[in-house]
């Protein structure tokens, strides 16, 4: 403002932040393992989240007990647009990058001249979501951790002369060895069922759905890792058979996934689902997608799920 011949107001400085490092924290639970064991390998990032509605409370609290406390930024578009709404949020998660990276590069060191990490923790068999069936080919299903993907989102902001580098630390790691391999048990146990993983997670009232895909992955997980859920799942019992647990789209696509990968082994099964990966990486992700496989065979026999 000025007045009275005052020379105009200096603009406040911009605030930088001392973290090294940005982390995207969702509310979920890979992000929750991520942060968990960041700390513990004494990177303290940035907390970035994307406010979604039932997840905001949930971000707050991870932020503020993870290692006695993060720094913590929330973001949200609030977009409006003029014409019909894409309802399919397949979006979301470029923004959320997006957001990390605008974060990353307002940190200090980003300002120092460094390349700042940005975190973007996410299991290897949901980044991948191989096509449990040839209705989930292609861009039918959403892969937006997928490490093709990154490396496009990578290329771009190399393009762009951006110092930051995308890094999902968990590309390898099946949901339940990310459990297992927590580095804070304790803290772990206590928070876990918290977060969450549905993918109709606001159309069932925030609560999880216990039968999409997401959802049985970390039942699956869970299981693997031996502790109890005490998740509330509107549709638990997987095995019932009925159009909203046996005969459900999602559960039956993990059980045909299942029998197919039994009955012609998993090279087969996965067919070019690799492909654009460089071969010298395909090895260990078809191990990890065996794996991630197994998990989710050990929660359908669990509830008798044919």
């Amino acid at each position: 403002m000025t007045g009275g011949g005052n020379s105009p107001e200096p603009p406040p400085k911009p605030v930088m932040p001392k973290e090294a490092a940005v982390a995207l924290l969702s509310g979920g639970l890979d992000s929750l393992v991520g942060v968990i064991d960041l700390v513990a390998s004494e990177i303290r990032p940035l907390a970035v989240s994307q406010t979604v509605r039932g997840d905001g409370e949930k971000q707050e609290r991870f932020a503020q007990t993870v290692g006695g406390g993060l720094s913590h930024l929330q973001l949200n578009p609030n977009i409006e647009v003029p014409r019909d709404q894409e309802t399919s949020q397949r979006s979301r998660s470029l923004v959320f990058l997006a957001f990390g990276v605008l974060a990353a590069t307002s940190l200090a060191a980003y300002h120092d001249g460094a390349t700042v990490t940005l975190y973007a923790c996410e299991n290897g068999f949901i980044a991948m979501n191989p096509p449990l069936t040839p209705g989930r080919v292609g861009s039918l299903s959403t892969r937006t951790a997928h490490p093709t993907f990154l490396a496009g989102i990578q290329r771009v902001l190399d393009a762009a002369g951006i110092r930051v580098r995308i890094e999902n630390p968990y590309r390898l790691k099946t949901k339940g060895e990310m459990l297992l391999e927590c580095a804070d048990q304790d803290y772990l146990r206590k928070e876990a069922a918290k977060s969450t993983s549905c993918g109709r997670f606001q159309r069932f009232k925030y609560q999880h759905c216990g039968r999409c895909v997401p959802c049985q992955v970390r039942r699956a997980a869970f299981l693997k890792w031996g502790v109890q859920d005490t998740t509330k799942y509107v549709h638990s019992a997987l095995g019932k058979n009925d159009l909203h647990h046996a005969g459900f789209d999602d559960v039956r696509s993990v059980g045909i996934a299942i029998a197919q990968e039994r009955a012609i082994g998993l090279d087969r099964w996965l067919s070019a689902s690799l492909s654009s990966i460089p071969f010298a990486e395909q090895a260990p992700l078809r191990s990890m997608i065996g794996r991630g496989l197994t998990e989710l065979e050990a929660l359908h026999t669990k509830y008798g799920v044919k």
